[in-house]
């Protein structure tokens, strides 16, 4: 817990760094999603919620996120609310996790596509290119690893403790108006 409480103190405070503006560039791709709360705390928080289902939820939720995320890569369409659905996405992981929120995949998995598609969208442009998305995708994937991982190790109290704090991290990313 002491841990994750330090992680915590040492992502928020660049936060508000995420979405200075996109490189180009694998390597640019790899270090994206770990250069902001929003998106460190969404990957691990999803993760983490993955562990907690059935063996084909733990592959199928981070298989579904990230395969939206690459057809919202690949579509580059406007959605509206995407800041928005993406802090929600935060808070709604933290609280599924929090919660020990056991969703059947047939719920879980649409709403896990929608939270992929808002990511990739936010993240979709001409200028990225292909190569930053496909590190943004070797990223996050990474992310949703360590978060269910993470997930099978916790004690189930330790576990939805990490689900609290990614819903109250969410909450605080919302209330500071730090735009995903």
């Amino acid at each position: 817990m002491k841990h994750v409480l330090t992680l915590l103190a040492v992502l928020l405070p660049t936060a508000a760094l995420a979405h200075s503006g996109h490189e180009i560039g694998f390597g640019a791709g790899v270090l994206h999603p770990l250069g902001g709360a929003d998106h460190v705390v969404a990957m691990v928080g999803l993760g983490l919620w993955a562990a907690s289902p059935s063996a084909a939820g733990r592959w199928a939720m981070p298989v579904t996120f990230v395969t939206a995320m690459a057809a919202a890569f690949a579509l580059v369409l406007p959605m509206p609310f995407v800041e928005p659905l993406i802090l929600a996405s935060v808070i709604l992981l933290g609280a599924a996790v929090g919660f020990a929120f056991r969703a059947p995949l047939a719920v879980a998995l649409p709403l896990v596509a929608v939270m992929g598609f808002a990511h990739g969208t936010a993240h979709a442009d001409a200028a990225s290119g292909l190569t930053f998305a496909v590190g943004m995708i070797v990223a996050t994937a990474a992310l949703h690893g360590l978060g269910a991982l993470l997930g099978l190790m916790l004690h189930r109290n330790a576990r939805r403790a990490a689900g609290a704090l990614t819903l109250f991290a969410g909450a605080w990313l919302a209330m500071a108006g730090v735009t995903p």
